[in-house]
Formats: C-alpha cells, sequence, structure tokens
C-alpha cells in the first residue's frame, strides 16, 4: 500500500467535522430501470460549502497533502497548484501518487470520478448517555486517527475505479491511519456493484455489497445489522471488528455481532428511523415496518427489494419526501403554517426532504458504456422537493461558472446556483401549497425530456470513445453538460421573480388565496391561535 507521510501528532488534532444531517441510496444494478448502479446523497446542514470543482488528474510523483477537516470555506478552484484548505484546514501529511489519478468531482463531500465512480456518506450518531455509548466516547477519543470522511473519499476517487476497490483502498487507509471524526455510512457503486461501508472509529470498519436486485437506504443512522463472516465475495472487514469490541468491552462475544448496535448505537432515534422507515415503505409497502419501532437493528431488513425498479426520477422523489399522506405528514402542523410549508426550520419531525439540503446527487453509472461517459451524475442545489436536477460528467473539460460561485455568509448573488435555487426555495415558502405545483409544473417536463436526451447524449458520445475519437466525445459531454446546467440556471432566474411577484405577501396575484384544508378545519375552524 502507497504510504502516507505523517508530519503532525494525532494528538494534535481534533474532530473538526461539523455534524450532517443526509439522507443517501444505493441501488443495485438489477433492481434499476435501466440496469445502472445508483447512489445518491442529500448534503444537508447549515456550515457546509456550496460550490462544485473539478480536480484534474494529478501526475505519478505528485505529493498530495493528507488534510483534517479542510472543506468549508476552502477554495479547490486551482487545486493542486493553489492549495487552499479554509481556516479550518490541517495539514497532518503527505500522499504520493504512484501512478497518475484520476479527475473527480469535488464538493462539500467529493462525489465521482471519470472512472465512473461514485459514493456518498451519510454521518451517522450514536446515543452517547447510554451505557454504550459513554465506553465508545472514551476508546474511540484515545484511538482517534488522522483520516477523516473528506479526505478519505477524496484519496478513493482519486486513485480507484471500481467500488470492490474502494472499498478495500479505504479500509487499508483506516486500517493503518486511524478514522478521524464521527462515524459514517458511505455507499459507493461503479456500474456493476453497489456498497455500503460504515466507519465507526479507531481503526474499525465493514463494509457490505448491496445485491444486484436490492435498494439500500441509510439516514444519520449505522445500519449495517449482521456480518457474514465467510462470505468475502459480499462482505469486506478491518481485521479487528470483532477483537476490538472484545477488548475493550463493546461486546461479551454472546448472540449475534451487529456491527451498529455495538459501534454506533441509536435504535431509537426517529429523527434517523422515521427516514429509514418513509423510505423502504415506498420501496415496498408489503414489508409493514412499524415507524414507531424500537428495534430496527434486529427488525428492520438491511436491504429491501423494491417492488418497482428503481430510477433517477424515484431517488429524486424519495429524496423530496416528506411523509406525505401519513400521519407524520410535515404539511399538517402547526409549524407549516396556513400553506402547508414542510420546510420550517423547526418541524418536530424530521422528513427527508429537508430546508437546509445544500446539494443532492444522484449518479446513474452504466457499465456497458465507456468510462469517460458513463462517469454521469444529476445535481441540484436545496430542498429536493423544490430543485432541479442538471447532468454532470466527472470527465468534462469544465464546469459552468455558478457551480464554483456562491459563500453562504456573503450577499445574494445571482450568478450563483446555489443561491438562486435558495431564492426559489425560499420564496416557495411563503405559500407553499400553491408555489410548489407552480415549480413541478416547470420542472417536470423539463426533467423527463432531461433524462431521455441525456442517455441519447451518452449513447453519441459512446460511439464516438468507440470509434477512436475520446477528446471529442469529451467535448460533446462538456457542451451538453454546460449548456443544460445553463439552461436550468437562467429557468430558475426567471422562476424565482415568477414566484416572487404571484405569491407576494402570501397571496395569489395581490388576491386573497385559500389556505390549506388541514389549517382550515384544525385551526381557522377550531378557532385555535
Amino acid at each position: 500500500m502507497k504510504k502516507i507521510a505523517i508530519v503532525a501528532l494525532a494528538a494534535l488534532l481534533f474532530t473538526g467535522q461539523s455534524l450532517f444531517a443526509c439522507t443517501i441510496f444505493a441501488v443495485g444494478k438489477d433492481a434499476s430501470t435501466d440496469g445502472s448502479t445508483m447512489t445518491s446523497h442529500t448534503c444537508d446542514s447549515t456550515s457546509d460549502d456550496l460550490r462544485v470543482w473539478i480536480i484534474p488528474s494529478m501526475e505519478a510523483g505528485t505529493e498530495r497533502d493528507i488534510v483534517v477537516n479542510g472543506r468549508a470555506g476552502a477554495d479547490y478552484s486551482q487545486f493542486p497548484e493553489v492549495k487552499n484548505y479554509g481556516d479550518n484546514g490541517l495539514v497532518v501529511g503527505t500522499y504520493l501518487m504512484e501512478a497518475p489519478s484520476n479527475q473527480y468531482l469535488h464538493a462539500m463531500y467529493s462525489f465521482i470520478n471519470d472512472k465512473g465512480l461514485a459514493m456518498g456518506e451519510s454521518t451517522c450518531s450514536y446515543d452517547r448517555n447510554s451505557e454504550q455509548g459513554q465506553k465508545l466516547r472514551s476508546v474511540f477519543s484515545r484511538d482517534e486517527g488522522v483520516i477523516d470522511c473528506y479526505m478519505l473519499q477524496d484519496l478513493a476517487l482519486e486513485n480507484c475505479s471500481s467500488a470492490r476497490e474502494a472499498v478495500e483502498f479505504m479500509g487499508n487507509i483506516i486500517n493503518e491511519y486511524g478514522w478521524n471524526g464521527a462515524c459514517e455510512c458511505i455507499n459507493i457503486c461503479d456500474g456493476e456493484e453497489a456498497w455500503v461501508v460504515e466507519f465507526y472509529g479507531a481503526n474499525v470498519w465493514c463494509a457490505a455489497r448491496v445485491p444486484d436486485d436490492a435498494v439500500f437506504v441509510a439516514a444519520n443512522r449505522a445500519r449495517i445489522n449482521h456480518v457474514e463472516q465467510d462470505d468475502p465475495e459480499n462482505w469486506i472487514y478491518s481485521p479487528n471488528l470483532f477483537s476490538y469490541a472484545l477488548d475493550n468491552g463493546l461486546w461479551d462475544g454472546k448472540g449475534e455481532f451487529r456491527p451498529c448496535v455495538i459501534y454506533c448505537p441509536n435504535p431509537t432515534r426517529t429523527y434517523s428511523t422515521r427516514r429509514e422507515w418513509r423510505a423502504m415503505m415506498l420501496l415496498d409497502p408489503s414489508l409493514n415496518l412499524d415507524p414507531e419501532e424500537k428495534n430496527p437493528d434486529e427488525n428492520w431488513p438491511l436491504f429491501v427489494v423494491p417492488k418497482e425498479k428503481v430510477s433517477v426520477d424515484t431517488i429524486h422523489k424519495l429524496s423530496s419526501d416528506y411523509y406525505q399522506g401519513t400521519a407524520y405528514d410535515t404539511t399538517h402542523t402547526l409549524a407549516a403554517g396556513p400553506f402547508g410549508n414542510p420546510l420550517y426550520p423547526s418541524h418536530v419531525e424530521r422528513a427527508i426532504n429537508c430546508f437546509r439540503c445544500t446539494y443532492i446527487q444522484i449518479s446513474n453509472i452504466k457499465s456497458w458504456y465507456p468510462d469517460p461517459v458513463k462517469c454521469l451524475a444529476y445535481f441540484g442545489w436545496g430542498a429536493p422537493d423544490s430543485t432541479y436536477l442538471t447532468p454532470v460528467f466527472a470527465s468534462t473539460l469544465e464546469l459552468p461558472s455558478q457551480f464554483g460561485i456562491g459563500v453562504r455568509n456573503e450577499p445574494y448573488n445571482e450568478e450563483s446556483g446555489w443561491w438562486v435555487a435558495s431564492l426559489v426555495q425560499n420564496t416557495a415558502a411563503t405559500n407553499y401549497v400553491n408555489a410548489i405545483q407552480t415549480i413541478h409544473e416547470v420542472r417536470e417536463p423539463k426533467l423527463q425530456n432531461e433524462y431521455k436526451l441525456t442517455n441519447a447524449v451518452q449513447e453519441v458520445a459512446a460511439a464516438m470513445v468507440n470509434a477512436g475519437n475520446t477528446d471529442g466525445a469529451i467535448e460533446l459531454l462538456t457542451i451538453y453538460q454546460n449548456e443544460m446546467a445553463d439552461i436550468w440556471h437562467e429557468t430558475w432566474k426567471d422562476l424565482a421573480k415568477e414566484l416572487i411577484s404571484t405569491y407576494m405577501h402570501t397571496n395569489i396575484n395581490m388576491r386573497t388565496s385559500a389556505v390549506t384544508p388541514w389549517w382550515q378545519e384544525n385551526v381557522v375552524d377550531k378557532g385555535l391561535k
């Protein structure tokens, strides 16, 4: 394994990651409508960075910095020539590139490279006040490592071409140098396989292959609830997965070994379990799962075989869900106001669709295409229900300018993709029940056409690569990607103006608008104040 030169003591490190609240999916190739594998990530936080950059291939022999917490506020627009890791970034070592690295798309969490390897993440919490939680705090803080999630995903995308290779690579890095930060659940796919790997702390981790006909979901909770020890094709884990638990009093050696229970227990936190329940029930209603389940790690499946095949649009709609039609519907609460706003920050229930979503990305990796063509992800800023998805390819020559513009604590900038999407989202919240219909009327026909057009462009680009014109194919993908992104950006600028004028003061065209039936019945008619 390539060696990392550590130039700072682990004792000087700190766990600088902000806690994020992300939902992720992973889709096996036989569970999808088109035979692709998929991963997704809703990056939900009020502090993460908004921008996306291309990190170009680095030559063999390049000495690459190992950084802890080098994300929010950092500028990777000219990396690696210019290294700006932000105010909190700490360089702890270097990594020598023994071969040319892969090009990839860098975001708060980098998510896809030009070989068609894609990934997301969900930060997992455990009950720190429980007896098990107190033990974990003690042993993991004692054995803190030097590699955080941001850095590990960067390294994997730079060095790996397949999901299995990425799992083994990441695991070997953590085996030797240790994990820094909260537990993370990472979903990975490459067109042929989809995997989920959980890094718990110290140098302990476990990975499971998603069955080809199944879907995986996680919502800020470790979910690997069993281990098959004699199945290396589908299970890979750290050499000390069992011994670390025994040696540190985290497991007594009796009963079934459940990694998520032992290393990151949080089974009754409905903030997480409710989202997982909702997603799995939408995928397969016959599961009849209990939304109040107290032992999901024992009673819920790790993977779900969906009743219907899953598409990018399916994942987008799952990511847009706010418990519509259930007892937990966030539009049917006092917090939602008279216009059924599911994006109010203080909703009791945490839905998958979230006001603080910085971006959503859904990879769509088709193994039959050449590498420069199959490295496709759909990307959008803000809450999934009120944003668009635009295709991006990790092999392209450049991204549109709006991808690299925008900082949270600076003034609104209409040249920033995130700011424009946020304006649409925020304006919609004033009269959501009506405004979201306007958004969907604009968005849905374009999205459906985009899916078809993107497939057609991939077919043409693949033919060009197979004919020996790889440069021409990459140029085609670059032009298509950037034109589509620019069209969405301009459409969303116009949409923001339409929403502002149409729903000014919560009215429709400055006339009094009807409140939701739920609000009328439960608040107005009953005289609640």
